[in-house]
């Protein structure tokens, strides 16, 4: 069964606390040669059949009104992986 995976980011002019926190954390480890961290939600939806452009409209409006916050989120990649 194809699965189609949708990336969701926090809007770049919002700060990320998860990710500073992550950030912090290579700092106190010694890694090195990263500027910033930012930390974003993957969903997978499993798709029974074929992956048509009406399925992929379909995942983009979940995506869009489900998945995502607006206000603070965005959606930057919707795919399929088979």
């Amino acid at each position: 069964m194809p699965t189609i995976v949708v990336d969701v980011m926090p809007k770049p002019e919002l700060l990320d606390p998860q990710g500073k926190a992550v950030s912090g954390a290579f700092t106190r480890l010694g890694v090195e040669g990263f500027t910033a961290v930012r930390i974003g939600k993957r969903f997978e939806l499993t798709v029974e059949g074929d992956v048509t452009d009406e399925v992929l409209a379909e995942a983009r409006r979940i995506a869009d009104e489900v998945l995502s916050n607006s206000v603070i989120e965005d959606v930057v990649g919707i795919e399929v992986a088979e």
